[in-house]
């Protein structure tokens, strides 16, 4: 069985496409464009008079419809104005006419009290002598009644203020007494303090003392432990030496006799 013949036959491209001939043209050319038709310099002038008209004409329509707005705007501000003035003066024709109304209203009151005070001005002045007597007897007998208690509460103060004093005497004595106990404990107070601070101390000592044996105890039975651990490990690797060495014999003696 022999393999088969895969090879493709090579195909110069550039030779491929001299053998086509030259491609169809599709579209213009660029001689095509280079020929074509152009206007004249008095045509191109007429185009851009043209344009300048146009843009003439959009001007002059701005213009009229900016004069329009103007006058609307105008004719608005003036209506909303004149609105204004006429809110403003009826404003102040009701105003006015509140006015005179209050006005008349306090005239009729004045008018009613003049009549009231005239007719009751007699009756007041027959009265006003009597009431005027009245009052000087009452205020004599206020004055009366001031003068008697004032000269009783002086007398019942006079004993009050015996008693304030004695009472304030006293108690500046208990101060100065409860100052002087209170100097005398302190150096009893200081002496206690001192003997507890003597005594927490040794206390402090003892236990500190008893505290480091305890320490000294553990490691102690800490390290006993240890070397009793390693004396077990040596023993252990000292037999497995000694059982590989028998086996090692062993195996030398057996090569030996084969």
């Amino acid at each position: 069985m022999g393999k088969r013949d895969n090879r493709v036959a090579y195909i110069n491209p550039i030779a491929a496409a001299r053998a086509r001939g030259p491609a169809q043209a599709s579209g213009p050319t660029i001689q095509d464009y280079l020929s074509r038709p152009r206007p004249t310099w008095e045509e191109l002038k007429e185009q851009l008079e043209k344009k300048k008209k146009g843009s003439r004409l959009l001007a002059d329509f701005e213009d009229k419809m900016n004069e329009r707005w103007r006058k609307e705007l105008a004719k608005n501000r003036e209506k909303r104005l004149g609105d204004k003035e006429r809110d403003k003066k009826s404003v102040d024709k009701v105003e006015n006419k509140d006015k005179k109304e209050k006005k008349k209203k306090e005239k009729k009151k004045s008018s009613r009290h003049s009549s009231s005070s005239s007719s009751s001005s007699s009756s007041d002045s027959s009265s006003s002598s009597s009431e005027s007597g009245e009052k000087d007897e009452k205020k004599s007998l206020k004055k009366k009644r001031k003068r008697k208690n004032s000269l009783a509460r002086r007398v019942s103060d006079s004993p009050e203020e015996e008693s304030d004093s004695e009472s304030k005497k006293r108690k500046r004595i208990k101060e100065e007494g409860d100052k002087e106990k209170i100097e005398k404990g302190r150096p009893r107070k200081r002496k206690a303090e001192r003997s507890h601070r003597d005594s927490s101390s040794e206390l402090s000592g003892v236990s500190d003392g008893e505290e480091a044996e305890a320490k000294k105890k553990k490691r102690s039975s800490e390290e006993e432990k240890f070397t009793i651990k390693s004396k077990k490990k040596r023993k252990k690797k000292h037999k497995k030496h000694g059982r590989k060495k028998k086996k090692k014999a062993a195996f030398q003696s057996d090569s030996e006799l084969d």
